[in-house]
């Protein structure tokens, strides 16, 4: 498989699990107490959760559509690859505190995805993307 038609499927599946993060607009307290140990405690924090949510589901959206229009790939991996690595700064820079819950595997999938979307990026520096259909 090619680094195009790799890299295709990495955004699907990336994507795709990012995506699933929408449900934490639905159940928000829940989402919030197994991802971080804390239950919101104001009718505020449920407002930034249940945005949030939408906002990492549209990174999974821009990864899934990416990945089919490959004018846009690199974009989507910029934008979709920094918010995933703000989120792992954010988490790790409180220490210990959320990585038994939820959050750690959350630092370690986004991490790995940051590392393979710099990587792609990095070895496709300057070349134009091919489309992959």
């Amino acid at each position: 498989m090619t680094g195009a038609g790799a890299i295709r499927w990495i955004m699907i599946v990336s994507g795709a699990l990012t995506c699933t993060m929408v449900t934490t607009a639905f159940t928000p307290a829940e989402t919030l107490r197994s991802i971080f140990g804390v239950w919101p405690e104001s009718p505020e924090t449920d407002l930034v959760a249940r945005n949030w949510a939408i906002l990492i589901g549209l990174m999974g959206a821009l990864l899934v559509y990416g990945a089919f229009h490959p004018a846009v790939r690199k974009t989507a991996l910029v934008v979709a690859g920094a918010s995933k690595a703000v989120f792992v700064t954010l988490v790790l820079s409180q220490g210990n505190r959320f990585l038994s819950h939820q959050a750690g595997i959350a630092v370690a999938v986004d991490g790995v995805w940051v590392l393979i979307f710099a990587a792609y990026l990095w070895s496709s520096r300057g070349r134009r993307i091919a489309a992959t259909h």
